[in-house]
């Protein structure tokens, strides 16, 4: 089974408690996500399936969007509701305060990575050191905050919604905290969902339920998306039987002989491939003092597509 389905994660599950559930579902060894989920987060999860598990280093789409809870107050080990708190407060927020606070926090900023990560610093991975007790120097990372609206906002009860549209990298505990920090006080995040990833919207997601019901039913195809999905940001060429052959075998294709849409081709851009009958091939990268699309990424479908 090749092609992309996207999960509406439940709540407690790893995202590799996910792709272990869908490999049984869809009976294919190889799956892969697009990104790492919290256990206590929802939300978007796209998995690729079979040859679009390739796909997962050449997304053109990293972002994410998030619908974030939080209180201030608190603050745990975690950055969650699911530590051990370390810290109260009982500092008033006003709703003022924390809009003019928010400013500070959109467009390009720098975060260091919390203690309970995934992030290797010296072969070892923070959360391993963290449940050790054991908390490490981690340098501040660049992530950009596209867009971080402030949906809700309790001042009596000091809880909250933010709706935060981030780069890949973006940790919204971490986020949650430094915000608290800027308004004089601490934080927690109490619940997360992620809406959109990778292009996908929530609206595409489906839950274990459905994709469980639609297994037994043998018609898991039917929400399954094709892998050219995940790449509808690069520009699509066609190719002649010939030109398809030729690529399929690694080989470079000449742009001045290919059905090329009329752009301005720049150094290391990247194309979707398709073959005869619009059969997704795979990706090319644009070499222009050559005049070639250079061989990227094979991803043909089916073995009659030439």
């Amino acid at each position: 089974m090749n092609g992309v389905i996207i999960l509406d994660k439940p709540q407690d599950f790893t995202s590799f408690d996910a792709v272990a559930v869908m490999r049984g579902l869809a009976k294919e060894r190889k799956i892969g996500h697009t990104g790492t989920l919290d256990p206590m987060a929802t939300g978007v999860l796209p998995l690729l399936l079979g040859r679009a598990a390739k796909a997962a280093d050449l997304l053109p789409d990293t972002a994410k969007e998030y619908r974030a809870a939080f209180r201030f107050g608190e603050r745990t080990d975690t950055g969650d509701v699911t530590g051990k708190t370390v810290e109260t407060d009982s500092r008033a927020v006003s709703r003022n305060s924390l809009d003019l606070a928010l400013d500070g926090f959109r467009g390009q900023i720098s975060q260091i990575p919390p203690m309970y990560s995934a992030v290797s610093v010296h072969g070892k991975r923070l959360y391993e050191l963290a449940r050790k007790g054991i908390e490490v120097e981690r340098e501040a990372r660049k992530i950009y905050i596209e867009k971080l609206v402030l949906e809700a906002y309790s001042p009596e009860n000091r809880e909250g919604v933010l709706r935060v549209a981030c780069s890949k990298g973006t940790y919204i505990r971490t986020l949650i905290e430094d915000i608290a920090k800027s308004v004089g006080t601490c934080g927690v995040m109490t619940g997360l969902r992620r809406v959109r990833a990778c292009g996908f919207q929530e609206t595409e997601a489906h839950t274990l339920e459905e994709l469980r019901e639609l297994a037994a039913q043998g018609a898991l195809r039917q929400v399954l998306l094709p892998i050219d999905r995940v790449f509808g940001e690069y520009p699509a060429v066609r190719t002649s039987p010939a030109q398809a052959l030729r690529f399929c075998n690694g080989g470079s294709l000449s742009m001045d002989r290919l059905y090329m849409p009329k752009i301005t081709v720049r150094q290391g851009m990247r194309f979707r491939l398709y073959g005869p009958e619009r059969v997704f091939l795979g990706l090319a990268q644009a070499a222009p003092e050559s005049g070639e699309l250079k061989f990227l990424k094979l991803f043909r479908e089916q073995e009659d597509a030439l």
